[in-house]
């Protein structure tokens, strides 16, 4: 007797999957590539394409566009997916392409997250790109600048993808409702503003948008006839937000850029949105408190002294207490910082003086200014006329302290902003008394 394999069913697709666009007539979004008479359609529809790289966040139809293309071009299509594949595989699909080139096919093999890939990875694709062997489309939720080699970005065309609006995400939504492939054989019940909530929590992202529906309309309360659904049953889907954030990727850069920016532009309600996206998301609060202490030199500095104090004192609570607590020490820092006033003087200064540093004949040290603790030392006139500043009413001297290439040489420029004011004050008191008691 044969045993029933309880597997043997096969189970329904997602209904991200069972909606996947078939042609460039469904596909949602990116008007600016697929339009009529944009680049990228006329390149399809003219069966001309070449190499490319799709750049764009998830859930935009990078996978799917591909599917379109080898659907609507005469070629063979391979899809090769970078986080399974190795040199290996690469070079079995290579030797297939190559011999559909020898008898007149041309093959798309599509790459998957081709950020995944290693350099040597992705050099085993390039003399087959180069040789005309296969058309490489990959696909990337990564800066492609940073993440694919130059030699073989520099072969394809780079198209960015940007995230669905509301209106595409809503219309997509409507669709799956209506569409039998979706959830038309069913009455659901569900007035727009709810698609527009879960078009707002999906944040872009036409895969998440589509699953939170399926899971809005599976939880739907029904009659047996028509599927109705509550807001308690809507807010009970959507109550946690997935923030999209990879903290070794371009959009940990991109937030810890934003956060920086909007403290140096004073503004302290943009510079706490973009805190809590980056600690929401999993950042470690100890980065962001370390990114806080250099602004509090880099762009506040003498301006206002006390703002290292509190970068360094948010520092420590955060190391003290951690997650999720410390998020108001942050926050106090964060405020500070942009409500505090800014100079980057201190940062300007530092740059001035690392390029002469750099640049400049390395001269010794002044023997003025050496210190002589022997008596060889003593004999060859290190410290000879030193001057202790300490011993004089004003506190200064006339001694020259840079190399003499350097002599008169400024990096440091004080501001009128805040207490700087005060230094700049006293910084051209010491340049005065010097001048006039120069040598």
């Amino acid at each position: 007797m044969e045993q029933t394999n309880m597997f043997a069913t096969e189970a329904p697709q997602p209904l991200a999957a069972r909606m996947r666009p078939n042609s460039l007539e469904e596909f949602a979004g990116q008007k600016h590539l697929l339009g009529e008479g944009k680049v990228l359609r006329r390149l399809i529809e003219s069966d001309s394409i070449s190499s490319m790289i799709f750049w764009g966040p998830p859930g935009v139809g990078k996978t799917t566009l591909a599917r379109i293309i080898a659907q609507k071009t005469k070629s063979q299509f391979i899809d090769f997916s970078a986080v399974t594949s190795g040199i290996k595989e690469i070079r079995q699909v290579m030797l297939k392409a190559e011999e559909n080139r020898i008898f007149g096919q041309r093959t798309i093999v599509f790459v998957d997250e081709i950020h995944r890939f290693n350099k040597a990875q992705q050099d085993a694709f390039l003399p087959f790109v180069e040789k005309g062997s296969i058309i490489l489309i990959g696909a990337t939720t990564e800066n492609p600048s940073f993440e694919v080699n130059g030699a073989l970005l520099s072969r394809c065309k780079v198209f960015v993808l940007q995230s669905l609006t509301a209106e595409d995400l809503v219309a997509l939504m409507d669709r799956a409702l209506h569409d039998q492939r979706g959830f038309g054989s069913q009455k659901v019940m569900m007035p727009e503003s709810m698609l527009e909530a879960i078009a707002t929590f999906a944040n872009g992202d036409a895969r998440s948008a589509l699953s939170t529906l399926e899971m809005v309309v599976l939880n739907g309360e029904t009659d047996g006839h028509t599927v109705t659904i509550t807001p308690e049953t809507l807010e009970q889907c959507t109550s946690k937000k997935s923030l999209l954030y990879d903290k070794t990727g371009e959009e940990h850069y991109n937030l810890i850029s934003a956060l920086h920016k909007s403290m140096r532009n004073s503004d302290p309600d943009a510079a706490v949105y973009w805190l809590a996206r980056m600690l929401e998301a999993g950042e470690d609060p100890l980065y962001v408190a370390r990114r806080v202490t250099r602004f509090a030199s880099e762009d506040i500095g003498l301006a206002d002294s006390r703002a290292l104090e509190v970068a360094v004192a948010a520092y420590q609570a955060c190391h003290y207490i951690g997650m999720p607590e410390c998020t108001v020490h942050l926050t106090h820092a964060v405020v500070y910082m942009a409500m505090a006033p800014k100079s980057n003087a201190l940062y300007t200064a530092y740059g001035a003086a690392r390029k002469d540093a750099l640049t400049q004949l390395a001269e010794p040290v002044p023997l003025v200014i050496r210190n002589a603790p022997t008596t060889l030392m003593q004999n060859l006139k290190y410290g000879e006329g030193y001057q202790y500043a300490h011993d004089t009413r004003e506190k200064l001297t006339n001694m020259q302290c840079l190399p003499d290439s350097l002599a008169g040489r400024e990096y440091y420029k004080p501001t009128d902003q805040g207490l700087e004011a005060r230094y700049k004050e006293r910084l051209e008191q010491i340049k005065a008394w010097k001048k006039e008691h120069a040598k």
